[in-house]
């Protein structure tokens, strides 16, 4: 018997799968082991698209970052140093009072002066009052600099993964860079909220503690030294066991994301195919590997806490046994050993709140590794130092020409070996050929999502490689297959790029396209929400409003990359009916897969392998040749398929 064997509910059994051969879903290889896996795989282990001329993210790279984030709140962490000083001081003046009282106050009070016992013990209560105070403005000085660096680091992530190129995000999983925003962000904000203070305050404990040993008694001094040797040498292991395990931590969480996102953002393909076994298989095996690197960081901190209590309390008994063998000898007074008994504990005492430290500091530090990895792209598509501006446009249109244009993707395969076009001031061209001949590459150069190899593509004679993103954005309206819409009012998704239109302007923009009435139907007219994706609307009414958001945003250049594929019969006949109106005195490329757009062109290219084979209108294409032309082919059978 064939089929997928069940268990005993009926329920298909949801396999574990094999990471090591799977590429089922786009989460990269780099996400799914170390480094040397990563870079087997052509990609570099930080997450990043791996031929980058970046490299690798270092440690370095996070230094620089958070370095950038403190940079404007230089005088208010100067500020937060001096607080947690005069916390020290306050706490660490205690040890040295109660080993003044013993020796020089209790002795005093026992011979009838108590005014010395009177002062430590004012002294002593105001040291704690002191701390108290301190400390509460110390926190109030933390937060606000902490906040105030995660909301700009959320910033940075947000705005700088918007300007990166199409190509960037065509090869860095979406998941990824929501990962960079909350884990690894998370990540950052547990060091700033709950290690920082610990932090300054262990290290100024611990040495300021040594400078008072010093101070005391050298040579217990220095017994309690040597016993900081071996700690130094047990943090440098958990140093580096922890970072690599917490790296492996950070790229598994982001691997984890991409699936959920991918998972529910594709939840009808998963339910219609019955993928669900699958990808359960996959998010299962993904966990576990995710569950194996937080054990394994949970093992080493296991390793390292109880080795620096070890050695702070066999440090702790050794200088006991050596100061107690002074004072029989007469060697040392009674007080100063307990003073230097009290700072001796108070400087293994924060080894505790050390090792957090230093376990949350390994994660920070992992995603700000990540996060600066991110960072450091540019887009493929720079913006130019010194921008040109555009002649004044004459009419509604701007004249378009591909200059021996030569393109390919970082796969190599040559898309485009040698292009020559140019397309006249408000002519209509529809670009025409097999999957796969590059017209849609021809869009993409054209909007400037990729920048020619060789040659140059140029807008009234000025290269686009010379205007502003703003300025370019500003001339050209592309309008693809998807017609993506956000969250939100139907007008609000019509006015994208003219946010400042009025409702008017949005109502004629939508009655030029044929829209109007059926935004006008919808339950709240033009405020309807499209929710997400525009799931309320059917395929062919979200295109027709991306025609009224390209319509308003008035461009001299309007791309149609497959753009009528969603709609019916009846909805593209309106649609090209309105096209001709809106068309009218403007440039535009129309890329087409069906011949029923190309009727509202001026003018016809048919491309194949990245060349332009034929070149004329519609009419001329169709009679040339006596219709063995390769147009002449493709609308005969377009038209046989009709019938």
């Amino acid at each position: 018997m064939s089929g997928r064997p069940d268990n005993k509910r009926g329920k298909p059994e949801e396999p574990d799968i094999d990471l090591t051969s799977w590429r089922g879903i786009s989460a990269r290889p780099d996400d799914l082991d170390d480094d040397a896996e990563a870079e087997a795989s052509g990609l570099a282990a930080d997450g990043e698209p791996g031929g980058s001329p970046l490299g690798k993210a270092r440690a370095g790279d996070a230094r620089r970052l958070l370095a950038s984030l403190l940079a404007p709140y230089r005088l208010l962490l100067a500020l937060a140093v001096l607080l947690v000083l005069l916390e020290q001081a306050a706490l660490l003046a205690g040890p040295l009072l109660i080993g003044l009282a013993i020796d020089e106050a209790v002795p005093d009070a026992i011979a009838g002066d108590e005014s010395t016992l009177i002062a430590i013990v004012i002294a002593y209560a105001l040291c704690g009052l002191a701390t108290g105070g301190v400390t509460l403005g110390f926190f109030a000085v933390a937060a606000h600099v902490s906040q105030n660096m995660l909301l700009e680091l959320r910033t940075r992530i947000f705005e700088h993964a918007q300007r990166l190129s199409l190509d960037f995000h065509e090869r860095y999983t979406a998941g990824r860079i929501v990962s960079r925003a909350t884990g690894d962000v998370d990540a950052v904000q547990e060091l700033l909220d709950d290690g920082l203070d610990g932090l300054v305050s262990a290290t100024l404990t611990f040495w300021v503690s040594l400078v008072f040993l010093f101070f005391l008694d050298v040579p217990l001094a220095l017994l309690v030294v040597s016993g900081v040797v071996p700690l130094y040498f047990s943090a440098r292991w958990y140093t580096r066991r922890s970072t690599a395990a917490y790296r492996r931590v950070r790229t598994t969480s982001a691997t984890l994301t991409t699936q959920y996102i991918e998972t529910f953002n594709g939840v009808r393909a998963v339910q219609a195919f019955r993928r669900e076994p699958r990808n359960s298989g996959i998010f299962r095996a993904l966990n576990r590997r995710y569950t194996e690197a937080n054990t394994e960081t949970i093992v080493v901190f296991a390793y390292f806490a109880p080795l620096l209590r070890g050695l702070g309390n066999l440090t702790l008994v050794g200088t006991l046994i050596a100061g107690a063998w002074r004072v029989v000898d007469g060697g040392l007074e009674l007080g100063v050993l307990t003073a230097v008994m009290l700072y001796v504990r108070r400087m293994y005492e924060p080894l505790d709140e050390l090792a957090l430290f230093a376990s949350t500091y390994q994660s920070a530090a992992a995603g700000l590794e990540k996060i600066a990895g991110m960072l450091a792209h540019e887009p493929g598509v720079a913006e130019p130092q010194h921008p040109a501006d555009l002649p004044a446009r004459i009419g509604k249109g701007r004249s378009v020409a591909f200059d021996g244009v030569a393109f390919g993707y970082q796969d190599g395969i040559t898309v485009l070996p040698a292009l020559d076009l140019v397309i006249p001031r408000g002519q209509t061209v529809a670009v025409v050929g097999a999957t796969g001949a590059g017209k849609s590459t021809v869009a993409k150069l054209l909007a400037r999502f990729y920048d020619p190899t060789a040659g140059a593509v140029r807008l009234d004679g000025v290269d686009l490689r010379e205007l502003s993103t703003p300025q370019l954005r500003g001339e050209l309206t592309m309008i693809t297959q998807e017609s993506f819409l956000f969250s939100g009012s139907v007008a609000d998704n019509i006015a994208i790029g003219r946010p400042d239109a009025t409702r008017a302007e949005i109502e004629d923009a939508a009655r030029a396209i044929g829209a109007h009435d059926f935004i006008t139907a919808l339950p709240d007219g033009y405020e309807t929400d499209v929710r997400k994706r525009g799931a309320r609307l059917s395929a062919g009414q979200r295109q027709l409003v991306a025609f009224a958001r390209a319509l308003l945003a008035d461009p001299a250049v309007l791309i149609l990359d497959e753009a009528t594929s969603s709609l019916d019969i009846p909805g593209e006949r309106a649609v090209q009916r309105a096209l001709a109106t809106v068309l009218e005195g403007r440039t535009a490329v129309v890329i087409a897969h069906r011949l029923s757009t190309v009727e509202i062109a001026d003018r016809v290219l048919v491309v194949d392998a990245g060349r332009i084979v034929e070149d004329g209108s519609p009419e001329d294409l169709v009679s040339g040749g006596n219709g063995r032309s390769r147009f002449g082919t493709l609308h005969r059978a377009w038209r046989e398929s009709l019938v």
